[in-house]
């Protein structure tokens, strides 16, 4: 019998829930929170094959021997604890943070465990976009990021933070700090479609590790889509109905020719992130063939994963890229 554990009830633990208990191949969906009747209540809305976890806000992390992967789909600190919690117990474990999980990295070797940071939009699929892309050419020279949108409140401050953040780019095998760096106006997927977006230090590390080979790496955040306002006559404002996107551009050159990819993709961000975190523990427990391949250790999405296969399951869930055509580079 394949059990998962789902640490989180929030926008993106509800989205996650949904795909593994519609995942074939798990028989067991058990769903942990720091409110323990949030949990019976998604339990609830699941169905037989989900059961509550009990942990409630002063209870230690455990995880259960018969669990064969984690999602946690938490914030910090909480995520850190149940993290930690699952590399002891020698579980794999997926997370949607990416930030702060280096520190385990011998402690994950120690005890075979491996751990996947940034399951989400961004970092995330961006990076198994990139590497997608950075397939299609000899050599990778440049891969720049760019995003908007965030799944709840504590990822609509982080992205602030990030925003109100010392800027940051990797060039030349160092990180670069010392330019002055302005907004540039990006071309999103439909309905988001153009945003001011700011260069930013977060994202940019997952991108290095994805795509060493870079020698120029960049990653940038918009402003927030999601702002609740409405438009006289029409409505609340599809742009700011929860929406996010993500587009990937990689500059490289293939039998000596310069060129360009650029994929975009666009969906309810919470939506996005709880498949790919989904997607991630269902093959990290055995329960999908999508391409997941963890080795012990602390590793980010883009490293783990082949993106054909990985990005076929996405799209099976409805989680789908297109290619920007005539795209200038960057």
């Amino acid at each position: 019998m394949t059990t998962v554990l789902l640490v989180g009830t929030g926008e993106v633990g509800v989205r996650a829930a949904r795909q593994l208990v519609d995942t074939p191949g798990l028989d067991r969906l058990r769903i942990a929170s720091r409110d323990p009747q949030r949990a019976v209540d998604l339990v609830e809305a699941m169905g037989e094959r989900a059961e509550p976890f009990g942990e409630g806000a002063d209870r230690p992390p455990v995880v259960p021997g018969d669990v064969a992967a984690v999602a946690v789909a938490t914030v910090m600190p909480n995520a850190r604890g149940w993290v930690r919690a699952a590399v002891e117990a020698g579980v794999p474990v997926a997370v949607v943070g990416d930030d702060g999980f280096g520190e385990l990295e011998a402690v994950a070797v120690s005890h075979a465990a491996s751990v996947v940071t940034g399951c989400g939009l961004a970092p995330g699929l961006t990076e198994v976009l990139a590497r997608h892309a950075a397939d299609a050419f000899d050599v990778v020279d440049e891969v720049h990021v760019a995003r908007v949108g965030a799944a709840g409140d504590a990822c609509i401050e982080a992205v602030r933070e990030a925003r109100r953040g010392t800027p940051g780019e990797w060039r030349d095998n160092t990180w670069q700090t010392d330019r002055a760096f302005g907004p540039e106006l990006l071309w999103f997927p439909e309905p988001i479609g153009v945003r001011e977006c700011q260069l930013v230090r977060s994202g940019v590390g997952a991108c290095v590790a994805t795509v060493p080979s870079a020698g120029h790496v960049t990653s940038r955040l918009g402003v927030q889509p999601n702002t609740g306002r409405f438009r006289r006559g029409l409505g609340r404002d599809p742009k700011d109905q929860g929406w996010g996107a993500a587009r990937v551009e990689v500059v490289g050159r293939r039998n000596g020719t310069a060129g360009s990819i650029v994929y975009g993709v666009v969906d309810r961000t919470a939506v996005v992130t709880g498949v790919v975190l989904a997607v991630v523990v269902a093959g990290m427990a055995g329960a999908v063939d999508a391409g997941v391949a963890a080795p012990a250790g602390v590793r980010t999405l883009g490293e783990v994963v082949m993106p054909v296969p990985y990005l076929t399951e996405l799209a099976r869930r409805g989680v789908k890229a297109a290619v920007f055509e005539g795209v200038v580079p960057h």
